[in-house]
């Protein structure tokens, strides 16, 4: 008997791209693996419909867990940058390695142009595949807006968001834009969602706008300082629509700990 390559087989598991629909709420959790509860992911808390958790840490019984509640799955890696903890960091070349993230001491850019890079992230999405997750939210595609070392640009960024979602399409997985507001008319049509950090707290909302106008959802994350006790003040701006918020409506917004941990607190 032939071997059936996993792609083949994962396909089957999903009949259409998964698209999340506008005004979905959900959940993010990155530095914790996911624990189901006795009695099933029905008795998670939140109980919300999607999750976005770390493809590396979670495994795919989990995941199969989630689907088994209802749930849709958002797997996490990093597209953008090298992690010196994660298995398959020997296989980058030094070469492809840019500069230090700002804040983030154990990770480096990564040259997204570079076809090594592009095979490493191809084996994460088989492997997102392979677990089951219905959509990709590659991490750190905005290094063209930092001192990354490597002279990346806006236009690498939009044809290596291309190549994931070429890659992800295959087994039929959406791929999530994560953050670059600046480039969302051109990410736009080969991404199902978009995740954006802060665009409340730097008033840039209205960059990722258009994502709602095609119907596609944007799924914003906010660190209001001294979370989880988080100033009524700063719960109100977060959960307005105008102001610093101006551009968010529509959104499934989330305030978060910078950790990701498995606190949430909605509006």
């Amino acid at each position: 008997m032939s071997h059936i390559p996993c792609y083949t087989q994962c396909v089957t598991t999903r009949k259409e791209l998964w698209k999340p629909k506008v005004g979905t709420p959900w959940q993010i959790v990155l530095s914790e693996v996911i624990k189901i509860p006795k009695g099933g992911a029905k008795n998670l808390k939140p109980n919300v419909p999607i999750y976005d958790v770390d493809l590396f840490e979670n495994s795919k019984e989990t995941f199969d867990a989630l689907h088994k509640a209802g749930k849709h799955v958002i797997c996490y890696f990093s597209a953008g940058s090298w992690e010196n903890w994660r298995d398959d960091r020997k296989s980058f070349q030094k070469k492809d390695l840019g500069k230090t993230l700002s804040g983030w001491p154990d990770e480096k850019y990564v040259n997204i142009n570079s076809p090594s890079v592009r095979a490493i992230m191809a084996k994460r999405i088989k492997l997102a595949a392979e677990k089951g997750c219905d959509a990709i939210d590659p991490d750190n595609l905005d290094g063209y807006q930092a001192d990354n070392g490597l002279g990346l640009t806006e236009a690498d960024t939009i044809s290596y968001v291309k190549f994931l979602s070429k890659e992800a399409a295959k087994y039929r997985m959406t791929t999530g834009m994560k953050n670059g507001g600046s480039i969302t008319k051109q990410v736009l049509p080969y991404v199902g969602f978009c995740i954006n950090e802060s665009c409340i707290q730097y008033s840039e909302c209205d960059l990722y706008a258009p994502y709602i106008k095609a119907g596609k959802p944007v799924f914003n994350i906010e660190y209001p300082a001294g979370a989880p006790k988080v100033k009524a003040a700063d719960k109100k701006r977060i959960c307005s629509v105008t102001g610093a918020a101006n551009g968010s409506k529509g959104f499934s917004k989330v305030i978060k700990k910078m950790n990701l941990d498995s606190w949430v607190m909605y509006c």
